[in-house]
Formats: structure tokens, sequence, C-alpha cells
């Protein structure tokens, strides 16, 4: 039986869900300039006010549409590794996976967060999202019980995966992340997502593997 509380819960996922499809599809219809908070709550059928409850801008609500769930993904992807498996390629797996494994629908998004900084910016901010749930995870494979070493890991992790997505999202002829940010208009991304991701993980390679050899008996 589902108790008022996981009613509540069900109910707020749904409008999320709700606010950040209507979100992507009206960008996606009418450009990001001609889409405003109040037009998104509309067709989610709720009221602003209760928008920004969810979303603290359009750019959040229409990148939440592409990244939503992902930061869990990674670490259930994780926590399924078998334990023989070195925490280093676990981790790296995973995020190369779900970042990298997706569909026409999600495609189609990011070429529209490429278009527009303040999209791509929001982009970015999302990979501060991995740091909990990664945490948990690593926490209980290292049995860490203070979970400080854990949390290293997974924000050092967030910290690669957002260095790796400046580097892919760099526009063609600039040579650094703060060109990136600065510039307008379309990005056409550099190279190979996953050989970005893996490149930036690669370091924190033998940080895991000293956490894991502590833990060993």
């Amino acid at each position: 039986m589902t108790t008022p509380a996981g009613l509540r819960e069900r109910k707020k996922q749904a409008t999320r869900e709700a606010l950040r499809e209507a979100a992507l599809r009206l960008a996606e219809e009418r450009g990001l300039d001609q889409v405003r908070v109040e037009d998104i709550a509309e067709a989610a059928g709720v009221s602003p006010r209760t928008y920004n409850n969810y979303f603290a801008s359009r750019e959040q609500a229409i990148v939440s549409a592409v990244t939503a769930d992902r930061e869990a993904r990674i670490a259930a992807a994780v926590a399924a590794r078998p334990a023989g498996v070195r925490l280093a390629d676990a981790v790296t797996q995973a995020v190369v996976e779900q970042y990298t494994n997706t569909g026409e629908r999600e495609q189609k998004a990011l070429l529209l967060i490429t278009t527009r900084t303040a999209l791509r910016d929001a982009f970015l901010d999302t990979t501060a999202g991995i740091e909990r749930p990664l945490a948990a995870v690593i926490a209980e494979r290292l049995d860490d019980a203070g979970a400080h070493t854990a949390r290293v890991l997974a924000a050092s992790v967030a910290g690669a995966v957002r260095i790796a997505l400046e580097s892919w999202l760099r526009p063609a002829g600039s040579t650094d992340a703060a060109e990136s940010s600065a510039a307008g208009g379309l990005v056409v991304p550099s190279g190979s997502l996953a050989d970005q991701l893996r490149r930036a993980l690669a370091p924190l390679a033998p940080a895991f593997d000293a956490a894991e050899q502590h833990t060993r008996p």
C-alpha cells in the first residue's frame, strides 16, 4: 500500500518530469530565446511559482531532460560490477557508458545544448551531482565507515568528468576552457567523448588502487 509520503514523492517526480520535458520540447520548437519560465510552467500545467520550486532557470530544466537520473545510473552501474573488478575500472566504465550511450532524442537535445553558452554551463554544472550517489557506492565497496576517502574519490571523479566535458565542448580553434565558456553560438564537440572521459579519469586510478589495497585484509 502506498503511503501519503510515497504519493507526494510520486507527484513531485511527475511534476519534475513534466517540467523538464516541456522545457526541452518548447526550446526545440521555438528556440531558447522564445521560451520563458511562464511558458514552461503553463505547458506542464503548473504555476511559475511551482516551477521555481524545481528548477532555478529554464536552462537547468532543459538540461535536466537530458541528464536526469544519470548520477544514480552511474552509481548503480558501479555497484553492479563484480567485486573482482578493479574499482578504478568499474568507475571509468560506468561513467563512459552513461555519458556516451545516448539515443536519438538525447543526441538532438545535446545539439541544442551546444548552441548556447548558458545551456553548456548548466550541462557542465550537472557533473557535481555525481558526487553524493557515487560516494555512497564507493564507501560500501571500500568499507569506508567514515566515508572520507569515498567522498574525496567521488568528488575527484566529478571534477574529472567536468574537465572532460569542457574539453569535449571546446569550440573549434579555441585553446582553453575559458574561451569555450565565453563563446556563443554553435560548438562543435572535439574528438571522442569516451576518450576524453578516460583520459581525465586515468590520473585517479592510483588513488583508487591505494584505497582498495588499504581495505584489504
